[in-house]
């Protein structure tokens, strides 16, 4: 992946925006707005969190086993490890709503500094999961979250520890979470995240019942830096035809690899997070064989449009 231009600007950019419209079928309808792209996730408040010593606590993170649950839609070095849920078990690191009340598991036992950041600045009364991403030299498929679910919660994410390398992308804005921002990721419609750095991202994932209500913060401080959008340039023909055309060596093992650099593209070239699927479809049918092309629509369905609870992919 090629390095990345990065642009200081506010959440809105001249362009062309795409927006969610919910259709009878389930299947995400986008209209096209001339003129203006929207990014919907929200930076809610700045934490201090440049005072903590949490290094060690974060070589703690990086050390931690994971069980490989997330692995169909995960590309590279990514990992899941689950601090505080429903049950207390560290295996138990898949989102789902509960009731129950919010336990420690044994790794959030071992990072005081960690839920110490948590309980001190969030109120606990809806807090469902706690968890920490790590992201090194990956990416994720654009997904949509919540599928499984008839209502969404509302998902919090603070990068403990980052580099410009480190990207987010919603529908057809990419951008940047600096370390110790909040975001509101909104993740309802198609989104993604994406890492070249040799060193892994940790971010923090904070998980709420009711997507509507207000989460309640304390303690931030002014930001100083407006949003970090990324500017890139739109991409050539011949670019997409060459990913395109890579698609006449694709067969059923190799199919998981290749997803990555139609993923990639969307990070590095100006256009929406559901046009990996639309390139892959297309490079799928160069290859001749049914059970390929069949597997490139079932994943596009699984990342984006429907998805059972429980239910998992396989490549």
């Amino acid at each position: 992946m090629s390095s990345h231009a990065i642009a200081i600007i506010f959440p809105k950019k001249y362009g062309d925006a795409l927006e969610e419209r919910p259709s009878f079928s389930g299947r995400i309808k986008l209209t096209r707005i001339e003129g203006i792209s929207l990014l919907n996730s929200q930076r809610l408040a700045v934490l201090p969190i440049d005072s903590l010593d949490l290094d060690s606590e974060l070589s703690t993170v990086d050390s931690h086993e994971y069980g490989g649950e997330y692995d169909a839609l995960t590309f590279g070095s990514w990992s899941c490890h689950v601090l505080a849920n429903g049950s207390g078990a560290d295996s138990d690191i898949a989102f789902r709503p509960h009731d129950g009340r919010l336990t420690l598991t044994e790794l959030g036992k071992q990072l005081p500094g960690i839920m110490s950041l948590v309980t001190e600045n969030f109120s606990l009364d809806r807090l469902q999961w706690v968890r920490i991403f790590s992201l090194r030299d990956g990416i994720m498929a654009p997904h949509v979250d919540f599928l499984e679910w008839a209502k969404a919660g509302t998902r919090l994410q603070i990068p403990l520890r980052t580099s410009e390398e480190s990207l987010h992308s919603e529908n057809d804005v990419v951008y940047h979470l600096r370390r110790g921002e909040v975001w509101k990721i909104h993740t309802t419609v198609p989104h993604s995240a994406c890492s070249t750095s040799e060193t892994a991202r940790l971010s923090l994932c904070l998980d709420f019942a009711d997507a509507e209500e207000p989460v309640a913060i304390r303690n931030d401080i002014p930001a100083t830096e407006p949003i970090r959008v990324i500017e890139r340039p739109e991409p050539t023909e011949a670019e997409l035809e060459e990913l395109t055309d890579s698609g006449r060596t694709l067969t059923p093992a190799s199919m998981r690899s290749h997803f990555r650099r139609f993923a990639a593209l969307h990070f590095e070239r100006r256009v929406h997070a559901l046009a990996a699927f639309d390139w892959y479809e297309a490079a799928a049918r160069r290859s001749g064989d049914a059970d390929v092309i069949e597997k490139a629509q079932a994943f596009r369905r699984y990342c984006v449009e429907s998805r059972a609870d429980g239910e998992t992919f396989d490549w």
